[in-house]
């Protein structure tokens, strides 16, 4: 018995099948006054430039793309363009990072197919305390941790320093400068003052973790893997080792010699830590790909030091880890976006895989 879907016989069929014929790049809208400070404004000026890029590589696919800004427009523009799928890339509304969770919102009552987290893995991801708690619960090392709501909290009795001091509710590495490890509490609350007037939020203090940083990646096709790629130091730096704000937004490739940038990625195989891995994946309410940064002391104990939901994304060219760290092992960009595009419109083949195991098995 030859079971078909639409036209074609099973045997015929291939991935391809299923793909949507037109897809749609919700990015964010960047504008200069939305933004407290220029350094928070650099992670996302580029938002719109960076997805045309990935729309060129959409298009080698065979498949329509429209880009579509995450404003207050976005519900007439998807009604209007009809796209059968959505890459959200939406990091912030107006400058807010924690209003993106909005765009999720607005695709599920659409009724359209989207990469990445939904509401509650978006909101979750803009709270790393919260998000701390949960992997700590779940059974993921973190390090001890502390959020401070003003500056002259008191200071836990079981915080040891040196702490590093980062902001609650924004990722990108927003004033993650050499003056972000405190030695002292004085410090610390200097620290504390600029952080929380400046930026009008909670500040995460956090053990500071001597030892390398690995970074993992989620990605969800077909099926879910992990992907490591350490970070390895190029040049000699201060008493504590770590990327800097600027070591990743303000050196790039095509400025500098290889030799000279910060840091490098190698690759890493590692499968107690890809366990891990994928419990926080599941803790945190990720889906699709998601990104986390963890640090190994000399002991070769893990600790969890950030999580983020639909992270930079995007080909070598944008520079993103993402496609630095899966390259070293084998994954291109156009793969990546393969599998997304078929998790994310996996339902049809799912289900023809489930009716045609069935055909087969009567017709037998």
């Amino acid at each position: 018995m030859n079971q078909t879907l639409g036209d074609k016989p099973s045997g015929e069929l291939n991935n391809k099948d299923f793909l949507p014929k037109k897809v749609g790049i919700v990015f964010s809208e960047v504008k200069r006054e939305y933004f407290p400070t220029e350094v928070q404004y650099i992670t996302e000026k580029d938002a719109e430039h960076d997805a045309n890029i990935i729309a060129n590589y959409i298009r080698k696919l065979d498949i329509e793309v429209t880009i579509i800004p995450g404003d207050e427009n976005v519900v007439e523009t998807l009604k209007k363009e009809k796209p059968e799928m959505v890459f959200n890339l939406v990091d912030s509304i107006k400058g807010s990072e924690y209003l993106s969770a909005a765009i999720p919102g607005v695709l599920e009552l659409l009724g359209i197919p989207y990469t990445g987290v939904d509401i509650l893995g978006s909101s979750l991801g803009y709270n790393k305390y919260l998000v701390k708690k949960l992997l700590q619960t779940g059974g993921v090392p973190v390090p001890n941790s502390q959020l401070f709501i003003t500056p002259n909290d008191p200071l836990e009795a079981s915080m040891r320093f040196p702490l590093i001091s980062k902001l609650n509710e924004i990722h990108g590495a927003v004033e993650i400068t050499r003056d972000a490890v405190s030695e002292n509490e004085k410090h610390l609350r200097d620290r504390l003052k600029f952080l929380i007037s400046t930026y009008n939020q909670p500040v995460l203090v956090e053990e500071f973790i001597v030892g390398k940083e690995v970074v993992a990646y989620v990605l969800e096709g077909l099926n879910r893997k992990v992907y490591l790629g350490e970070k390895v130091f190029n040049k000699p730096q201060d008493k504590y080792v770590f990327a800097t704000f600027e070591d990743q937004w303000l050196t790039h490739d095509n400025e500098v010699a290889k030799e000279k940038l910060p840091y490098r990625y190698e690759k890493v195989e590692d499968n107690v830590l890809k366990e891990y891995v994928k419990k926080a994946f599941d803790l945190t309410k990720m889906l699709d790909y998601g990104k986390f940064d963890v640090r190994v002391d000399s002991s070769g104990r893990y600790f969890f030091i950030d999580a983020n939901s639909n992270p930079a994304f995007g080909p070598l060219e944008i520079e993103t880890a993402m496609s630095y760290i899966l390259n070293l092992h084998g994954i291109d960009f156009p793969e990546i976006l393969r599998r997304l595009i078929l998790n994310t419109m996996r339902s049809p083949v799912e289900d023809y895989a489930t009716n045609h195991s069935a055909v087969t098995q009567i017709s037998q």
